[in-house]
């Protein structure tokens, strides 16, 4: 009989790793076991699985006992498991998912007492790992011990060896995770746990490569000449637009075998179909990029790559419920902003497959009662509580894409509570689209003058998010009725009714004619310019046929900021913190939200605002494209045609939803049966020359 004696206050985590005949390539489905109490119990029992071994029950093959020299936070474990053929382990959560059939429960003093039976289990492993900086209780970015949580990601990316956080968790194990982590554990023992630079830059050279996970795929439907160009008249915008398609197959990739294979081996999440990536670092799929791409090629006449994309993000929400951040594990607690259903919208828009919807119906619906399960909270306004949504993350643990950076960013929090909630933050501000941004940060007066440190993303309730989720509702609502079905069509639509009155009462300031985010803790707007302060308009959340004095009122908002004045786009806000979603940068997706929302308005004035926007942003994106032939996944909103920067990382060049947002609105101004395009081809011609 051997004795193992673990000291508790080191644990936190207990990782088992069972392969079965019917699960051996499926190791990455299991959990790990979280650690609730001081006594963490290990047994293995005889043949007979009436003949359990229990706390209450010592017998010569399985015994437990505590070890009275020991410490109070010490526990002996003592096992007999040469001839065993069961495993139990005590504890108040299961360390697999439920869907393994040869789990059986009983309930032994209160406790969910676990019996497998060995027969059928052809590997255990079990790997113990000593974290100083999350509780026991900290719900981890993923599952992997290598991709997510444990020492070895915590030793890597402390090393320094990749600029980039994102260089290490988007590599491929050569072995599988088992075995990489042995290695590691070897490595520690080698090194007296004190692994210097060179030997940690050795380990990953034997244990990992960067080999691309993903292969490079040409769509079947690629057409390099869609009918749209040829509506075209002005020759230079037609020029750019083609040049705009033409990316298409550069940025097209498809999963690599190996990444089903093996998906122990790999952060990459397979999905079934090819996709168009956004470029640069991103080389996965990511949500909330992929509704601007899916706009641009349906103007490229490319429907089947985008059914292909819809069934890849349809495929996530049937695995996990919701979607994913992008296709990674790491990716795994949080998602994006929820345009799944718009994204649908603009398919059946086009190609009218009410077949394709009558399939995946109930899968957009899954996804909505996600965000209405976990991403709702109460909003008290002059006395009246409204539910709205908030982006937030249950995960107190840094970013595993970003660690080093978020470790340094929560550095300053002694208090473990504080610092657990500010990497939930921190993780609830990247699934808004927006990481990071002063909307997100807080001084001590409410304020923004402040740094990322006292970043407090769930204390918002944004206008945009609210707003995406409004118009969800109203498309599923829309997606019902044309399957026939009026109850589940009443049902999403009463939804959506009730969201916007809650955007219009809670949201809405009648006095500046705008929409603001609100501040939860002090219950009061967030009077700050952000271009999703516009996205109502977009969305056309407010009770139709009223656009118009919306938007005289949002067009009278933005002159009175000036924000037609900056030649290199709309600004991202008017705050200059640094980080890369506040001034001066210009982004993408939020000069189409501004653009096409003051159009959709129907006021003269908006439109002839969001005119002189369209203009500014398409002559930015190709005095850009002409000085560097590359697009860029945002630009400096001072000055025409200049990439943007700031943030984590540098600027990307690509790029997907850049080209979509493009192409988008070069087909809503330049190509027009009233000869918009004629009046703005005299205007872009004055203004070049001028």
């Amino acid at each position: 009989m051997a004795n193992l004696i673990v000291n508790n206050s080191f644990i936190t985590k207990i990782l088992v790793f069972v392969a079965t005949s019917d699960y051996a390539q499926n190791i990455n489905n299991l959990r790990p076991v979280t650690v609730h109490d001081r006594h963490i119990m290990l047994n293995y029992y005889d043949h007979d699985e009436a003949d359990m071994c229990k706390p209450s029950h010592k017998t010569e093959n399985c015994m437990l006992e505590e070890d009275t020299e020991e410490s109070e936070d010490s526990v002996i474990f003592k096992t007999q498991a040469s001839q065993s053929e069961n495993f139990i382990s005590n504890s108040a959560t299961d360390f697999l998912y439920p869907r393994l059939s040869l789990i059986t429960k009983k309930r032994i003093r209160g406790g969910s007492l676990i019996m497998l039976n060995m027969k059928y289990i052809t590997l255990i492993f079990v790997t113990i790992f000593r974290y100083n900086d999350v509780s026991s209780e900290t719900l981890q970015s993923c599952n992997s011990m290598v991709y997510c949580q444990g020492e070895l990601l915590d030793v890597v990316q402390k090393s320094g060896i990749f600029e980039d956080s994102k260089t290490f968790v988007d590599m491929t194990q050569i072995n599988s995770s088992p075995t990489t982590l042995e290695n590691f554990e070897n490595l520690k023992r080698e090194t007296n746990n004190n692994p210097t630079t060179e030997q940690i830059r050795k380990f990953l050279e034997d244990n990992f490569v960067s080999e691309g996970e993903l292969e490079n795929w040409s769509p079947a439907d690629y057409n390099s000449d869609p009918a749209f160009l040829k509506k075209i008249d002005d020759t230079f915008v037609r020029d750019f637009a083609k040049s705009m398609v033409n990316i298409w197959p550069t940025l097209a990739r498809k999963v690599k075998s190996d990444v089903s294979e093996n998906p122990d081996r790999h952060s990459l999440i397979a999905v079934p179909h090819g996709f168009i990536i956004p470029g640069g670092r991103f080389k996965e799929l990511y949500y909330w990029d992929s509704y601007w791409i899916i706009k641009g090629l349906l103007l490229s006449e490319m429907d089947k790559t985008v059914r292909g994309m819809l069934e890849n993000l349809l495929s996530l929400v049937e695995r996990y419920g919701f979607v994913p951040n992008g296709s990674r594990v790491y990716y795994l607690n949080r998602s994006q902003p929820p345009l799944l259903s718009l994204m649908v919208g603009l398919y059946i828009d086009a190609i009218n497959d009410t077949q394709w919807l009558h399939k995946n119906i109930h899968t957009l619906e899954k996804e909505l009662n996600w965000w209405l399960n976990n991403r709702t909270t109460v909003v008290e306004k002059d006395g009246v509580k409204y539910t709205l949504a908030h982006f937030a993350s249950d995960s107190g643990t840094p970013r595993p894409e970003s660690y080093i950076e978020d470790i340094r960013t929560c550095a300053n929090y002694e208090d473990q509570n504080e610092m657990e909630n500010c990497y939930k933050d921190l993780k609830g501000g990247a699934e808004s689209g927006w990481d990071f941004s002063s909307r997100w940060i807080f001084d001590a007066k409410g304020g923004t003058s402040a740094n990322l440190t006292y970043i407090q993303t769930r204390r918002v309730v944004p206008v945009d998010l609210n707003a995406y989720l409004c118009k969800a509702f109203e498309e599923l609502s829309r997606f019902y009725l044309l399957l026939g079905n009026a109850e589940k069509s009443m049902e999403w639509k009463e939804k959506s009714t009730s969201w916007k009155k809650s955007i219009e009462l809670v949201l809405y300031d009648k006095k500046d004619g705008i929409w603001y985010d609100y501040d939860i803790s002090l219950s009061r707007p967030r009077k700050l310019f952000y271009p999703s302060n516009l996205t109502p308009l977009w969305t056309e959340s407010y009770q139709k046929p009223v656009g118009k004095p919306y938007g005289s009122r949002a067009a009278k908002y933005l002159k009175e900021l000036g924000i037609d004045d900056y030649r290199g786009g709309i600004p991202t806000s008017l705050q200059q913190s640094g980080e890369q979603w506040d001034f001066p940068n210009a982004w993408p997706p939020l000069q189409e939200l501004v653009i096409l929302g003051l159009m959709k308005s129907g006021d003269s004035e908006a439109r002839q605002l969001a005119e002189k926007f369209a203009r500014i942003w398409i002559d930015s994106n190709i005095r850009g494209y002409n000085q560097n032939k590359a697009m860029f996944e945002k630009y400096d909103s001072t000055k025409s045609g200049q990439y943007g920067g700031g943030g984590e990382y540098v600027v990307q060049t690509g790029f997907g939803w850049t080209n979509g947002v493009a192409l988008s609105i070069i087909n809503e101004f330049y190509v027009d049966d009233n000869n918009i395009f004629q009046k703005f081809y005299n205007r872009l011609t004055n203004f070049k020359t001028g």
